[in-house]
């Protein structure tokens, strides 16, 4: 892979795994010093449809030493891939974030103790961006790796250790419900407001965004807002036939704890039963026994396939600045 003075090569990251002969994640890393964004911009561009490939087979792919040093470089990194945004303002994440630029938010402003365990990006509404990508300015002083999790891989592992959950996620699905705050919350993973998700500014506004989209809700004290969703897929199959585990499962089931939620309370089967404990654990266990942790440095980019691979984020010390764009379905 080489472009007008920006050369790039595959690295090797202490932990990859491989997966059917492919390394997880790929890492390419900038050889040219010299090398501006510009440059890295038209090699991009001219890798574009090789790099998607790419991150649809591997996963993930990590840039390593490329010339991103700021959000505006990160949002010219992104262009430079021709891809369609998908601003967070419009999207139904649950977390609360700030904006950066027209295509860069920050990942989630929850505390630095806070888990947010695997998932795929939204997967837990109707609305859900195809890849993210991520950017480090800052790493933290200690822990706050991304980890990534290959979720084709988990599903077939799931399948044979507990086959009967495994089928009863294909054939019933999930529903998942959420207390919104009535105001953002940053101290939780999930503190983004009713308002700024839904972008209503009354209570009809939000009923009406709602109703559209199959959801079900309930007002409750405070003006906060319960919300279900309409049934949704647990499994996802891929143009090249493979399947994956496409669901917040995990996330809702061991993560989504806070002064208004309950995690036994966040999700069932699409029928309403309730999940088994036991199998959930036992796919966490699986899920974390197949994660690569993002050794973050000052200026790596991630890009992600967001149907292949689930991502979260350890908990960290110090300030850590990690920056994030999504990708729309058409992209």
């Amino acid at each position: 892979m080489f472009g007008m003075r920006c050369e790039v090569e595959t690295i090797e990251l202490p932990g990859q795994q491989v997966h059917e002969g492919r390394v997880f994640p790929l890492a390419l890393a900038c050889r040219s010093p010299e090398a501006t964004l510009a440059e890295v911009s038209d090699w991009l561009t001219a890798q574009r449809a090789q790099l998607l490939d790419l991150a649809a087979a591997h996963g993930a792919i990590l840039f390593r030493g490329f010339p991103v040093r700021t959000a505006d470089d990160f949002d010219a990194f992104i262009a430079a891939l021709q891809l369609a945004n998908f601003p967070y303002e419009e999207s139904l994440s649950n977390a609360v974030r700030v904006v950066r630029t027209p295509r860069v938010f920050t990942a989630n402003e929850a505390p630095p103790s806070v888990v947010i365990y695997l998932h795929h990006e939204m997967a837990q509404t109707p609305i859900y961006p195809s890849r993210l990508l991520f950017f480090c300015e800052q790493p933290a002083a200690t822990g706050g790796a991304t980890p990534l999790c290959r979720s084709d891989v988990l599903w077939q592992r799931l399948q044979q250790a507990e086959p009967a959950f495994a089928q009863a996620c294909r054939e019933k699905g999930l529903r998942y419900t959420n207390v919104m705050p009535a105001e953002n919350d940053p101290t939780s993973g999930m503190g983004r407001s009713w308002q700024s998700t839904l972008r209503a500014r009354t209570r009809e506004e939000a009923e009406r965004r709602l109703a559209s989209l199959g959801y079900s809700w309930e007002w409750l004290p405070g003006g906060e807002l319960r919300a279900t969703t309409p049934v949704l897929p647990a499994v996802r199959k891929l143009p090249d036939g493979r399947e994956t585990f496409f669901n917040q499962l995990i996330a809702a089931f061991q993560g989504w704890k806070d002064s208004r939620n309950d995690p036994s309370r966040a999700i069932t089967f699409g029928d309403g039963t309730p999940l088994d404990r036991a199998a959930v654990d036992h796919a966490t266990q699986i899920a974390e026994s197949l994660t690569f942790d993002i050794p973050w440095q000052q200026g790596d980019v991630a890009l992600v396939d967001n149907f292949v691979t689930m991502h979260g984020r350890r908990t960290f010390t110090g300030t850590r600045k990690v920056l994030a764009s999504l990708i729309a379905l058409d992209a």
